[in-house]
């Protein structure tokens, strides 16, 4: 059993919605206080309205990952409305479809800045407190898209989530002189808001690579990270978990029949 949450302070980036709400609702319930943390405040809210109405502590706030000065006032009303930081789980990410044919340096720099820059600014604007904390966790939300896999239309989404992991491994370096871990988990096909719409054969075939036989749910990418977050995790850092049925395992679909 994993000592529990209670009193742990968690910033969790991009929160409003997909894995990043999971992993917000999921911490609150294990006990921790919670900074849902989103581009849009009324989107954030809405998420910290939930948590408080299921009996959880959440507190929402504007913050653009991206922009190094917002995520130190996130970084600084946190710690004053809950005391301190001792989680940050580096989620928020941006994912829009672009060929390399016709993608733009904009688009490039957009998803960049976003998910890689993010990781760095989100990271640089909590350290100050994850220092004071018993012990700090670190929990980068990355992918097996780029790492591990590709997919068409994807590669600046893929470059940057490579380009988390090479991050983490040498800042898990430099934070452990504070007793800080940092961490990745690595989802594969996860059920979100995103993929409703894209229908049912769509859905099929991505759960068809998957040797589950299920897609992954929010919660599932939460439980990873909740074990990441835990004191019994405290001897793990630098490391990824990938969280995907199996996706990655088979050569083909026929090494699955």
């Amino acid at each position: 059993m994993l000592t529990p949450l209670k009193d742990k302070t968690v910033v969790v980036t991009g929160a409003s919605k997909g894995i990043g709400k999971g992993i917000a609702k999921t911490f609150a319930a294990k006990g921790a206080k919670v900074a849902v943390v989103a581009r849009s405040l009324t989107k954030a809210e809405e998420t910290a309205v939930e948590i408080r109405e299921n009996g959880g502590a959440a507190h929402a706030f504007e913050g653009n990952v991206a922009d190094l000065e917002s995520m130190k006032r996130v970084a600084d009303e946190t710690a004053g409305v809950f005391g301190g930081i001792d989680v940050l789980c580096a989620n928020a990410g941006i994912f829009p479809n672009a060929p390399i044919e016709e993608m733009t340096g904009e688009q490039w720099d957009e998803v960049m800045n976003t998910n890689a820059r993010g990781t760095l600014y989100s990271l640089q604007a909590c350290l100050p407190f994850l220092k004071k904390a018993e012990y700090g966790r670190i929990i980068v939300t990355s992918s097996i898209t780029g790492p591990v896999t590709g997919y068409a239309g994807w590669s600046h989404y893929g470059a940057s989530k490579a380009a988390q992991l090479g991050f983490m491994r040498s800042a898990a370096l430099e934070l452990a002189r504070y007793n800080i871990t940092i961490n990745a988990v690595m989802p594969g096909n996860i059920m979100t808001e995103g993929l409703e719409g894209l229908g049912d054969q769509y859905l099929q075939a991505m759960t068809a690579s998957i040797p589950l036989k299920r897609l992954g749910s929010v919660e599932d990418i939460a439980h990873a990270s909740i074990f990441l977050a835990s004191k019994e995790a405290g001897f793990i850092t630098g490391q990824t978990i990938v969280v995907d049925g199996g996706q990655i395992l088979p050569e083909s679909l026929e090494a699955m029949s």
